[in-house]
């Protein structure tokens, strides 16, 4: 059963038409940071994993942008999967979207399980992109719809095993893209550290003189090369206005090269 109430929102100036629930998580700047982050390259045919979908945004913006990459969406929660079915048929994206269950906290067991979807298997991704839920469970502002409490929090300890879904599913060298909270930084890096190199960090600010909020992780399976700090993504100006760059990629699905 999908939720009772759902709006209609535009994603990258109207090129995307999202139904998702009027309450609880919803998606929005995030998504499309992590989705401008992977480095799909045009022409050039590939696999993406989306996992922890929801309704579908991080890879229909993968799939609004690039023709040329198929991306198979992960969701456990069955209301979410339905919405983001309907996702998928109304920006006509079924020929290279799709969206499967499957139990991300369970790790990488989940993908050696026989009765795992078709079309999800260990080492056949090229591009891995997610955005987690940021809370651990108990922590956080309590969501306010029951039934979306997934979207937001995840048991302590599930990031490390939401990583090794990741990492069983990439081939050798598979990139991935990863939004997740500023302050969880080094929680991030330690699942990360195991299974992922050549990690780079970009901190989003929402200002030039405000904290980061955010943070974009590039990494590649199996890679030794050292950690990159990058250069802060600054969102807004002094006015509250989005930069030109910021805009491009939120409104004319520009990259963001990590």
């Amino acid at each position: 059963m999908e939720p009772a109430e759902l709006t209609d929102d535009a994603f990258l100036g109207g090129r995307l038409a999202i139904l998702q629930p009027a309450r609880g998580f919803r998606s929005g700047l995030d998504a499309i940071l992590a989705a401008a982050a992977v480095p799909v390259r045009p022409g050039r045919p590939s696999r993406v994993l989306d996992a922890g979908s929801g309704v579908g945004v991080i890879g229909l913006a993968i799939g609004t942008r690039e023709a040329s990459a198929h991306v198979t969406m992960v969701e456990r929660d069955t209301d979410m999967a339905a919405v983001a079915r309907r996702n998928i048929e109304r920006n006509s994206l079924a020929d290279r979207v799709s969206i499967v269950a499957a139990d991300i906290a369970a790790g990488g067991r989940a993908l050696h399980d026989p009765s795992r979807p078709e079309g999800l298997a260990p080492a056949s991704f090229d591009h891995l992109v997610t955005n987690p839920p940021y809370f651990a469970s108990g922590t956080g502002t309590p969501p306010s719809v029951s039934a979306n409490a997934g979207a937001r929090q995840m048991p302590s300890g599930s990031l490390d095993r939401w990583i090794a879904f990741l990492a069983t599913a990439g081939k050798a060298d598979a990139s991935l893209t990863m939004i997740h909270r500023a302050d969880a930084l080094a929680d991030v890096l330690a699942a990360l550290a195991p299974r992922f190199g050549r990690v780079r960090i970009l901190p989003v600010q929402p200002r030039a003189d405000t904290p980061a909020s955010r943070i974009v992780i590039g990494a590649v399976k199996g890679s030794r090369a050292a950690l990159e700090l990058r250069p802060a993504l600054v969102l807004q100006d002094a006015e509250g206005r989005y930069l030109r760059s910021v805009d491009e990629i939120l409104r004319c699905g520009a990259p963001l090269p990590l």
